[in-house]
């Protein structure tokens, strides 16, 4: 896999691999990893909340007024 970065954002990466003594590649593969987890966790959400949505699953309105009474104070 080959990927284009900005100079700086290059620069920054020698530098952080530099200091933690971890390769660019292995740097750069840690943060498509925590990307692809981060955006795999929020499309099941996204998912979910949808399932959720066409069944109706939905607070009252008695609910949800009683719920903004108690926190209004």
């Amino acid at each position: 896999m080959t990927i284009r970065v900005p100079q700086e954002v290059k620069d920054q990466l020698g530098k952080l691999a530099g200091v933690t003594h971890r390769s660019q590649s292995f740097l750069g593969g840690e943060a498509i990893q925590r990307y692809v987890d981060f955006e795999s966790w929020q499309i099941a959400e996204i998912q979910q909340a949808i399932i959720e949505a066409d069944a109706g699953d939905f607070a009252s309105d008695e609910d949800f007024n009683a719920v903004i009474k108690k926190h209004a104070g």
